[in-house]
């Protein structure tokens, strides 16, 4: 039976693999033909607009959308990433979208009663059997339980599990292949990112995280009167599917409705740009995809959150490079932008510092005589990272999903209300951050943890030199060396061992004779012996400082 299952997936593998070569192969053969100028009617008219070939980024935005999902999503991904993709290529990648056409509706049924465990009528006394929307991933269905309460009910396609797992298979095998064949594509870790995408996709196609996630933002929110986070049922919810409280609100684009229904434009704003600082300020776990899609306005100004599949989360040092980041802008200062930006570096090799520092002492200048009021926070941050990229820093993936949560609540903001300030907001998030950091309960926590650790350190020490002594004495102590030049090694070693046994014989002479002479017993040979041994001495002495000096 297992070897019958590993010869279905290598098969599918086989089939798919196919499958993407094709495509691809289609982009390679648009793009040569393109560059001869007599076979240009071979072109596919879907790669031609007014009989000009569209650009390779045009092009490769259409051939990730014939992918599938997983190649769109990895798309998507790719577009907030400023310091992997170029800025015309980002720009071309933020046009894929991940909508699909629904499945079908007795499918879709059958897959939610089998989750249920449980006939419809016996969970809902309303369902409305035409879904509200539909992505790659799953489709929305309107309903009411038995207890009147209404709800979203969503429901993850057939097979599209397996798929991804299927893609990411691949998509990891291709990474690992091109990270063997060019070199530089090290740098960027692109098996790191792939990776890293991989487990976002794994998260994502469990819902039993998206229904964690609703629920710690629950509790988040819990006493913010002008934020509702929809209620989850997880009794009903499994890992395909989840049942959600129903928000019927307006969305934040529709300024006429808004008005309409007499609400405070700029109050929205200022409510909405609130919600996200209080987020990542004070919480370091924030909606990584607040578009307007996932934002309703409701009754009273307040703010409505939905879908809380894709979330980041922040390290303590990444809350650092926040308050510092802030400080820097406020201050103009690219010394401490350059500190912000190293707190988050994960490349152990990077050595240009200096380059760095002057790169954005540099953009800060241009920013000199701008009000710290008026700067674009998003804006900066593009530019950083730009900068970021050129010279080759590791950034983590949280915070670009951070800098796409932060652009993104910035515009809804400027369309609800031009003359809002992000800055200005988050100037007074950002010094309480600070003021957290520097505060005598968390200095006395981090002297705690340290302490704690030099004490565990102090209790194992003893056991762990015993350990070594042990295995010195029974000669099961060894250590590998990967050396670059091993002839070099060698005669260094060999020139090392005869200076050593030379330095050894002239101080057992001098040594010797300066006892023998010392005790009235010596004589003219013993007196050159020691003369001798002398100048050796301070011979050998001068070869290994001029040595050293080298």
């Amino acid at each position: 039976m297992f070897g019958f299952l590993k010869i279905h997936n290598f098969f599918l593998r086989l089939f798919r693999g196919m499958n993407i070569l094709g495509i691809v192969f289609a982009y390679y053969y648009t793009r040569w033909i393109g560059k001869q100028r007599f076979l240009l009617f071979l072109v596919p008219s879907r790669f031609k607009h007014n009989g000009i070939i569209l650009s390779p980024q045009v092009r490769l935005r259409m051939m990730l959308e014939k992918l599938g999902p997983t190649f769109v999503k990895f798309g998507q991904i790719l577009a907030d990433r400023p310091d992997i993709i170029s800025e015309k290529l980002r720009y071309e990648l933020k046009k894929l979208q991940t909508g699909a056409e629904p499945f079908d509706h007795d499918i879709a049924m059958s897959l939610i009663e089998s989750e249920l465990s449980a006939p419809l009528e016996q969970v809902f006394c309303e369902f409305d059997y035409v879904c509200i929307g539909s992505a790659s991933m799953g489709q929305v269905y309107r309903a009411r339980l038995l207890n009147g309460d209404v709800v979203v009910v969503k429901v993850q396609r057939p097979h599209i599990k397996e798929k991804i797992k299927l893609d990411l298979q691949i998509l990891e095998y291709i990474a690992h292949k091109i990270s063997e064949e060019y070199p530089e594509f090290i740098v960027m870790n692109l098996e790191g990112i792939v990776q890293e995408f991989g487990e976002t996709m794994r998260n994502e196609l469990n819902y039993t995280n998206e229904l964690a996630n609703a629920r710690r933002f629950g509790e988040m929110f819990r006493d913010v009167s002008h934020c509702k986070i929809p209620k989850v049922y997880e009794a009903l919810s499994t890992s395909r599917l989840l049942v959600i409280e129903y928000i019927d609100g307006i969305s934040p684009d529709d300024l006429i409705e808004i008005n309409k229904q007499g609400l405070d434009q700029k109050q929205i704003a200022q409510n909405g740009v609130d919600v996200f600082l209080k987020m990542i300020f004070e919480h370091g776990f924030f909606h990584a995809d607040p578009h307007a899609g996932n934002l309703f306005v409701l009754e009273n100004n307040r703010i409505g959150l939905i879908d809380f599949g894709m979330v980041g989360s922040l390290k303590p040092s990444q809350m650092e490079f926040l308050a510092k980041f802030v400080r820097a802008l406020d201050q103009k200062d690219g010394t401490l932008l350059c500190e912000a930006i190293l707190l988050l570096n994960t490349n152990i090799k990077f050595n240009k510092v200096e380059d760095l520092e002057f790169s954005l002492n540099e953009l800060m200048k241009k920013y000199k005589s701008v009000p710290y009021e008026h700067l674009k926070i998003s804006l900066i941050l593009d530019e950083c990272f730009i900068i970021i990229r050129k010279y080759g820093v590791q950034i983590p993936a949280s915070i670009f999903l951070l800098i796409k949560s932060i652009a993104t609540i910035e515009k809804v903001g400027l369309r609800l209300d031009p003359s809002i300030s992000i800055s200005s907001l988050i100037r007074p998030y950002a010094v309480n951050l600070i003021k957290k950091q520097y505060s005598l309960p968390k200095i006395g926590e981090v002297l705690l943890r340290t302490v704690k650790k030099y004490l565990k350190l102090g209790t194992s020490l003893p056991d762990e030199i015993s350990e070594i002594l042990y295995n010195i004495k029974s000669g099961k102590l060894t250590h590998d060396i990967k050396l670059g030049n091993q002839e070099m090694f060698t005669r260094s070693i060999r020139q090392a061992g005869k200076t050593l046994a030379l330095s050894i014989l002239i101080s057992f002479l001098i040594i010797g004779t300066s006892m023998i002479r010392a005790k009235g017993e010596g004589s003219v040979f013993i007196d050159m012996v020691f003369f001798t041994a002398v100048c050796f001495a301070i011979v050998l002495g001068f070869k290994l400082l001029s040595r050293l000096r080298v």
